[in-house]
């Protein structure tokens, strides 16, 4: 069931990435992909700067926040 739960996240995360980034994206399918490995991403990158992600919220955002660092990373490998 988490697995469920992490895959939602990922893809909500990557919806909303690609709303932020404004279309610096890959498509809604691309976008999404982009969110479930974003989700990763993003608790690399809090776990280096220390932080916790605590509730689904907290989740989120740090998928988000993974996503959207992806998706700008791979728009400047992209050009």
């Amino acid at each position: 069931m988490s697995l469920l739960y992490f895959l939602l996240i990922g893809l909500l995360a990557g919806y909303l990435a690609g709303k932020i980034m404004k279309g610096r994206g890959f498509g809604l399918l691309g976008n999404l992909l982009v969110g479930v490995i974003g989700s990763f991403v993003g608790a690399m990158l809090f776990r280096i700067v220390g932080l916790a992600s605590t509730g689904l919220l907290g989740q989120l955002v740090m998928a988000v926040v993974g996503a959207v660092v992806l998706l700008w990373i791979l728009t400047k490998v992209r050009k």
